[in-house]
């Protein structure tokens, strides 16, 4: 950047932190050389179970639930998706849909089962919930709500704080696109450090490092507070459906949103007083005009305009159907499904539009969904062919575990540890939902523990991606806002890791149960 542009860069001009002023981090040397060799390894991978390269897995021929031919093949089929995934040689998407023609190819599984995954009532409920999200957008309520928010904590640092974490908890419940939520809020959260002085780079200051990281955090941690806060909850949630244990939005949002909420607070608490802790000196605000230029945005909007009041009640209406679903009877699919005809419903003759928006104002990102598509065939993989239960049930055979006592809380700990933990490794939730969920209820069948209550809250470890700036997208964009460094995100991002680990072990326990959740530990 010249000296003439660094001059004429305006702070507090929204404009100015738009994602399309953010330029994404390239892969580094090593990724790179890992995308180099991704494809041949899962070719070979491949083969080396398809061919039975392996050897004779005595496993897969003394089972008797499909012939040991389909569990070499979805082993090879699992292992070189993996590869695929996690080395991104070639796009997630395209992964999914080679993934779904070898499962038919090779006769794991048959076409129209397979095809049949993309009607999953999962996959309806992601399509209507980004329908949903758009007119949150497109209408220009999300923005409202974020302004009027942040305009009435008038320069109060912690209810500021505070106001984003709300924010985030609020758009949680319907925009399952982090990367959405991140593109609605940082103009906002980046005008609020530069009010502070926090304008980054060399003007670093902890009001921008616990902003911005806090944002982040709770930008994620907002979408385990709800089913459909991410397809990897919603992937989690059909896991345990055809393991026969039902997990409504009702159920997982009595057990995990107020987790959130604690998390988000924890967070807050121990950023500002802790980690990096605010001074005097910086909580007083450095550029004068800063939430006069907020209510110049804010004016900008007009009066409250009817698309967005439609819009608002048709949001008010999903929700309330979606939160009392076990007593309605109502499935969350249809439900959203009908919130989206409504959004979209056009005008009839002279009558006003019911809806607030079009099909090609829909914003759906199909690239994800067709990711979705080929976990879902994935998923259903390995339940047919059940060889991460065979692998698991021979694992534990030897293990002298006590399922009534102090067993089960070691279980737990060590999963839910390792499922955190992997959240520095792998950028694609799905992924590691894919891998380690299906072993998470496989153990807890073996020592017939409640599914439900072993299971569900180690969902909430899924969406704990912040610790590093490749660990997902908002972490990206985050980390471009040069508010901080690769070493502050790392110390910031692991003990809030820990901390949430602590907290959920002690949540499962002591809380889950006054819920009506069978999750007691010891």
């Amino acid at each position: 950047m010249s000296t003439t542009d660094k001059a004429a860069f305006d702070p507090l001009d929204m404009r100015n932190y738009s994602l399309e002023k953010f330029k994404e981090i390239k892969a580094g040397p090593i990724m790179q050389n890992l995308k180099l060799i991704g494809v041949p390894l899962a070719i070979l991978a491949f083969l080396f179970f398809e061919l039975q390269w392996c050897g004779t897995i005595e496993l897969f021929e003394t089972q008797t639930k499909v012939p040991a031919a389909h569990c070499y093949s979805a082993m090879g089929i699992f292992v070189a998706s993996l590869i695929l995934w996690l080395t991104e040689a070639i796009p997630n998407y395209l992964t999914s849909l080679l993934v779904v023609v070898v499962v038919i190819i090779t006769g794991v599984m048959k076409m129209r089962p397979a095809f049949a995954m993309m009607g999953e009532p999962v996959m309806i409920l992601n399509i209507a919930s980004f329908i949903l999200a758009s007119a949150l957008v497109t209408t220009g309520l999300a923005k409202r709500i974020s302004l009027v928010l942040v305009l009435r904590t008038k320069n109060h640092l912690t209810m500021l704080f505070l106001c984003f974490v709300a924010l985030n908890l609020i758009f949680g419940a319907f925009i399952s696109a982090t990367s959405a939520k991140t593109a609605l809020l940082l103009p906002l959260f980046m005008v609020i450090s530069a009010i502070y002085g926090a304008t980054g780079g060399v003007r670093r200051n902890n009001v921008g490092r616990n902003m911005v990281l806090l944002n982040l955090l709770a930008n994620n941690v907002s979408a385990s507070a709800f089913l459909t806060g991410s397809a990897a909850n919603l992937l989690a949630a059909a896991m345990l459906e055809k393991a026969g244990a039902l997990v409504t939005y009702q159920d997982w949002f009595i057990a995990l949103f107020p987790l959130a909420v604690v998390q988000c607070l924890i967070a807050w608490w121990t950023g500002t007083r802790l980690i990096f802790p605010i001074s005097k000196e910086d909580r007083k605000p450095k550029l004068e005009g800063g939430m006069e230029r907020l209510w110049e945005e804010y004016k900008k909007l007009g009066p409250i305009k009817i698309s967005e009041i439609k819009a608002g009640i048709v949001f008010l209406t999903v929700l309330a159907l979606w939160s009392t679903g076990k007593w309605t009877g109502l499935r969350a699919e249809v439900v959203a499904l009908a919130g989206a005809c409504a959004v979209l419903m056009p005008s009839f003759s002279r009558l006003p539009a019911i809806g607030v928006m079009k099909w090609n104002d829909a914003d759906i990102p199909w690239h994800m969904l067709m990711f979705s598509f080929g976990a879902y065939v994935l998923g259903g993989m390995m339940d047919q062919t059940d060889i991460v239960g065979l692998y698991v049930h021979k694992a534990f055979d030897h293990w002298n575990i006590d399922p009534a006592g102090t067993g089960k809380l070691i279980v737990f700990a060590v999963l839910s540890g390792v499922f955190a933990i992997t959240t520095l490794v792998s950028e694609s939730k799905t992924a590691r939902t894919i891998i380690l969920f299906p072993i998470i209820i496989a153990i807890a069948e073996k020592y017939n523990w409640d599914l439900v209550g072993f299971c569900l809250p180690m969902a909430f470890m899924i969406n704990q991606v912040y610790v590093l700036y490749f660990n997902s997208k908002p972490a990206n964009i985050s980390y471009l806002t040069d508010q901080y460094s690769t070493g502050d995100s790392f110390k910031y991002g692991m003990i809030q890791l820990v901390l949430i680990w602590i907290v959920l072990i002690l949540w499962t326990h002591y809380v889950m149960p006054l819920m009506g959740f069978h999750s007691q530990l010891w």
